[in-house]
Formats: structure tokens, sequence, C-alpha cells
């Protein structure tokens, strides 16, 4: 309640006070919340910040391009530049000479089809049985689920190395050897583990009532998870696609333990045959031939950044 003076003029403690009230006695309310606003910094403080952090920017920039630039700056020198000039040297003239004798003479395009053949295949298999598996541990009920997924899930920690000398023996006995079919299989096995997982985190986003009313209107897993599941989760598809390409094209070890044919090795097998009479280096054709291949997945990744950047957030919100 209100409380007067003896005058009859009311306290401004009382919160229940009408504000037309208190404009009428021309007083106003008292504030009880204090401003918290922090104080600003200085105008040098934040100056100096930001030029700190600009020449961090820069220097990583720098370590980040001068090595691209580099490379595709050697791959037009000759021979001789790299030997009488130093390395930071640019070259005297441009010598496309390089990649011809690196796409014909290295048979980089061979090696390309090959690489491109094991990446397209194993991504496809990886995407397909792993979205599938996803779908049945993450949105189907059944008893062991959970004991299924974390098994799978325990394949990521397994060091790939230590399972080369068996799987080697396995392919040897099967008469696998000198294919492209024992570095699709190690493939798929490696990249399941981790498709399951990401997969399953993707499918936990999408509402349950999306698959509850598929199935009312007569859908079975089959058309729920096609029609319903995977045009939900495509940006994960697309994102662990985009990962597992690059992944596959990009390993050496794999591709250099199960294959000894030089008519089947990948890019990355191919660009260790750069080497003239003797054991000399052609750094030439070298450069020239890790060039294609560098630039050629720096423009795929351009193209599908923003693609990439949605899918790495697509699944981490559920609803």
């Amino acid at each position: 309640m209100a409380t007067t003076d003896p005058g009859g003029v009311r306290s401004l403690n009382d919160l229940s006070w009408p504000r037309e009230q208190a404009r009428a006695d021309g007083r106003s309310r008292p504030r009880f919340r204090q401003d918290r606003r922090r104080p600003q910094a200085p105008l040098v403080s934040r100056l100096s910040r930001r030029v700190l952090t600009n020449i961090l920017i820069a220097i990583i920039l720098v370590v980040e391009i001068y090595p691209l630039f580099w490379i595709l700056t050697s791959s037009f020198k000759s021979q001789d530049d790299f030997t009488s000039q130093p390395l930071w040297s640019l070259p005297k003239h441009l010598n496309f000479h390089n990649y011809v004798t690196a796409w014909l003479t290295g048979d980089l395009g061979t090696d390309a089809i090959n690489s491109l053949t094991v990446t397209l295949v194993s991504m496809i298999v990886i995407l397909l049985t792993g979205s599938a598996a996803a779908f049945a541990l993450e949105v189907m009920i059944w008893r062991g689920r959970t004991s299924i997924l974390l098994f799978i899930i325990g394949g990521l920690m397994v060091p790939g190395q230590l399972i080369l000398l068996p799987l080697f023996t396995i392919y040897f006995k099967l008469g696998f050897t000198n294919s492209l079919a024992p570095l699709i299989i190690t493939y798929i096995g490696q990249g399941l583990p981790l498709t399951v997982f990401l997969m399953a985190t993707y499918f936990r986003s999408v509402p349950r009532e999306l698959f509850e009313a598929c199935a009312l209107d007569g859908g079975g897993v089959f058309r729920c998870f096609f029609s319903v599941g995977l045009p939900l989760v495509r940006n994960g598809i697309f994102t662990l696609g985009m990962l597992l390409f690059f992944s596959i094209w990009n390993d050496l070890l794999v591709a250099l333990t199960f294959n000894s044919k030089p008519s089947l090795s990948t890019v990355q097998v191919g660009l260790l045959n750069f080497n003239g009479q003797y054991g000399q280096v052609e750094y030439g054709p070298l450069l020239a031939a890790i060039s294609i291949v560098i630039f050629s997945m720096l423009i795929v990744y351009l193209l599908v950044n923003q693609r990439v950047m949605r899918g790495m957030t697509a699944g981490s919100i559920k609803g």
C-alpha cells in the first residue's frame, strides 16, 4: 500500500504508484537498475588491436599463399634454373613443355582416371551404405541398435597403418593384388565408421513426425528413407561426399601398398615416378604435375565451398 507523510504527500517508494500521478506531481519513479555498460576502450587501444589483427591475418595469408605461388612459378622453370638459380627466383621464361611432359610422358592422365575411378566408386558406396546404416540405427527402433552404433564408431579408433599388412595378406591369397579392387575395399572400410557416425547426427536433427507421417501414408522403410530421409539430409551427404573425395584422392599409403602396376597407379603414386636417368628428379615436370593436381582440387573446392559450409552446420541443431 502507498504511505503518506503527515502533509498528505505520497511516498516515492510505493512501486504501485500510477505513472500518471507521478507525472502530475512532477516526479518520476526511481530507477532501481544501475547502468552496467562496460566502459569503452580507449581509441589508441582499439586501433592497436586492429593493427595487430591485420598483421596476423597478413602473416597467415603469406604462409598459406606463398607456397602455392612458388609451386606455380617453379613449374615453368627449366632444369638448369633449379641447379643454377636460387630456389626463390622467378623463371627466366615460361616453359610450358613441363606441363606437356607431366601429362604425356609422366602419364598423369591415366593416373587421374585411376584416381577418379577409385574415388568415385568408393565415395558412392560409402555414402549409400553409411546413410542406410545411420537411418537404421538412428530412426528405426529395434533392440541393440545403440550397441551396434558404438561398435561401428569403434572403428574410428583403429589406426589404418595397423591393418595394412593383414589386408595385404588377405588380398594376396584372394588374388586381388595388382588391381583397383583392394583400394576400393580398403577405402570403403576406412570411410564407413565416420560416415555412419556423422549421418546419424544429421538424421537425429530431422523431426520424427515426418517419418511417422510417411508411415501413416502407407510408406515402407525404403520409401521413408529415399523419399523423406535422404532429401532432408542432402547437405550432410554433400559435405561428407566432399570430405571423402579429398581424403581418398590425396591418399598415398593405401594406393602404394596394394598396387605395384604403373598402369594402375593413382595420382599420388604417379607423382613419385618423375625421375630421370640415374634417379635424377625432373623438378620442372614434377612441379607441373603437382600444380595440376593442387589447383584443380582448389577450383573444385572453391565451387562447392558455400555448400560445404551449410552442410557442416546442418546437423548441429535439432528440430
